[in-house]
């Protein structure tokens, strides 16, 4: 930073109470980022396809329980998300207001605005933080990324096409891409067991 420079303040969670409720905002390492325009409906149709998901097979998820965006995810004072999804295993993290602390599982669903940031700053987030797996699916494209933390790293990612199932590592949960992507399912074999 050159000399003379004043340093950028960060804002914290605190300075976001201050603002407009009818705004939406995320804070990434002290810096706003405004969640504006809000998302296309084929984008909303994606979310409620995955949150429909997992709802419908929610034993798998035991007592944790499934958020859809707006929330506000909390994971430090310099550092407030708004995941399209989210699982939290820890009730004790919940608050009136907000959630405290890491989901266990992060989706986002990108749009062309939000695509750079979510793989690559609120990837590195949710990796620091220790979100144990971390969902990116391309709606436009067709296709999913994920991640998983192992040893306090995500790795490269697990690809996924529309016709493909992504069993969850976080939790005993398939996704059937194609029901996600409102696809129509990929043919099964025609070999059976009895022809084999």
């Amino acid at each position: 930073m050159p000399v003379g420079t004043p340093e950028r303040t960060k804002v914290t969670y605190q300075d976001y109470l201050s603002w407009p409720d009818d705004e939406r905002w995320e804070i990434l390492d002290g810096v706003p980022f405004a969640m504006t325009p809000s998302p296309s409906p084929h984008h909303q149709r994606i979310c409620r396809n995955v949150a429909g998901e997992l709802y419908l097979q929610r034993e798998g998820l035991g007592e944790c329980e499934i958020f859809l965006a707006p929330t506000d995810v909390v994971l430090d004072p310099h550092n407030v998300v708004q995941p399209d999804i989210l699982v939290l295993c820890g009730r004790d993290q919940i608050t009136a207001k907000n959630i405290q602390g890491v989901p266990d599982l992060v989706v986002e669903v990108v749009s062309p605005s939000t695509e750079i940031k979510d793989r690559r700053e609120k990837k590195r987030l949710y990796e620091r933080h220790g979100v144990k797996e971390y969902i990116i699916v391309f709606p436009e494209r067709e296709y999913v990324e994920r991640y998983h933390l192992s040893q306090g790293s995500y790795g490269g990612p697990d690809l996924f096409n529309w016709n493909e199932s992504l069993d969850l590592l976080t939790f005993p949960i398939r996704l059937d891409l194609w029901k996600i992507f409102e696809k129509t399912p990929p043919e099964k074999s025609n070999t059976s067991e009895n022809d084999v």
